[in-house]
């Protein structure tokens, strides 16, 4: 899977002296980068090699073919005159082999993220001073959607097949919040039932009660938080400080190096440039701490900030009080769903490791900001269960727009 670092990400072309630059001017990580056009170009006195790299390098990383961005830059072709090539002379002059020339020159074989016409990207004189934004600059930078489709599974249906969350939305009826899970299939002829699913999301009286410890920072060109060799890691803050001034989505994955849970995180933080402009912060909670695997996760497959919740409080409100977990036998081998996630996630081209815990599940969480509470709960039920990405941005736009 394409790394989501700046500086693998322009490797050694055109762009890579406008990293500083870059990073002033708040184009400071892929997804956003990858959105850049011709206007902000020129605001950037791009010269016509740095035009030709970007697309280059941006339609390699979609098709996850950036092992050959320097080659293919460095032969002056802009991407068109790439793409009128043979296979044959694409293997022959770059080394590319003949899976890659298929994935390379069929133009439908992946599509880049597009800002739904709905929203509005950040301002890019504003993009530097994120960080800073007030109420009201936030509340301008997105139109409410009102044409985003969801269709939200499990206990987030309702009886007509309409997403909870509309319905009651649309009604103007009170909004505490949705759980929603894939389903589940019985284990061993029924005799092992499917992990249970809780009937409503996390309580803040139970949050308030879950600490955590920061990892990582969000990622930005050069930064290190390995300059001094290892991690520095602050005492433990209350996880409800995360959210106290911003609205959150919050991905608790099972360890880093699984190739689904790799998976779910690069294609959340992805479509970063739409949480932006909508005023989300994305955050990944992990349940167990081995600095290798943390190091090999960021910011390669998570750019966003990152968390420990070493007593794994979280993990166990996402099960309304226990932890969900499951054995390798009756969880994967027993379990069709579980086997045909792993096959969709190795699909993506992502390499992975069997280092740490493999039981415990996940989920996701989208979390109003301060006192507001859980919007939405996506719990795993199968491992490798990825909450739909149309929801969390769904749920996402009614929680900055109407503040649900």
């Amino acid at each position: 899977m394409a790394s989501f670092s700046v500086e693998d990400f322009v490797g050694k072309g055109a762009l890579r002296e406008l990293i500083p630059v870059l990073a002033q001017e708040g184009w400071e990580d892929v997804p956003t980068l990858k959105m850049m056009n011709n206007e902000d170009m020129d605001a950037l006195n791009f010269s016509q090699r740095q035009r030709v790299a970007l697309e280059l390098r941006a339609y390699l990383h979609d098709r996850v073919l950036m092992q050959y961005a320097d080659k293919l830059e460095d032969s002056g072709k802009n991407l068109a005159e790439l793409l009128s090539l043979s296979p044959a002379s694409l293997n022959v002059e770059f080394g590319m082999r003949r899976g890659h020339v298929a994935k390379f020159i069929d133009r439908a074989s992946a599509s880049a993220i597009v800002m739904p016409p709905s929203l509005t990207p950040v301002p890019v004189n504003l993009r530097c001073r994120r960080s800073s934004f007030s109420a009201s600059e936030e509340s301008s930078l997105h139109v409410p959607s009102a044409s985003l489709q969801s269709s939200f599974r499990g206990k987030g249906l309702s009886e007509g097949g309409e997403s909870l969350l509309l319905a009651q939305v649309g009604s103007g009826g009170s909004f505490k919040g949705v759980v929603a899970a894939l389903p589940a299939p019985p284990r061993f002829c029924g005799l092992i039932a499917p992990p249970p699913i809780p009937d409503d999301v996390v309580p803040l009286s139970v949050l308030d009660k879950i600490f955590v410890q920061k990892l990582t920072p969000e990622y930005r060109p050069g930064m290190d938080p390995w300059s001094l060799g290892w991690l520095k890691i602050p005492p433990p803050m209350k996880i409800c400080d995360i959210w106290s001034s911003k609205p959150t989505v919050v991905l608790c994955i099972r360890r880093p190096g699984c190739v689904m849970c790799r998976a779910e995180a690069h294609q959340i933080y992805s479509r970063k440039p739409i949480f932006d402009a909508m005023g989300m912060q994305l955050v990944v909670i992990l349940n167990e701490l081995i600095e290798s695997e943390v190091k090999s996760f960021w910011p390669r497959f998570w750019g966003g900030m990152m968390l420990v919740d070493k007593d794994r409080n979280l993990f166990k409100a996402l099960g309304g009080g226990r932890l969900i977990n499951e054995g390798f036998v009756t969880g994967f081998l027993c379990n069709p769903v579980t086997r045909a996630n792993f096959k969709r996630a190795k699909a993506t081209g992502i390499h992975n490791n069997l280092t740490g815990g493999h039981l415990v599940k996940g989920g996701l969480l989208v979390v109003r900001k301060g006192r507001g509470g859980v919007a939405y709960q996506f719990v795993e039920r199968n491992f490798g269960d990825w909450a739909p990405v149309e929801e969390v941005v769904e749920v996402s736009s009614k929680v900055q727009s109407q503040n649900l």
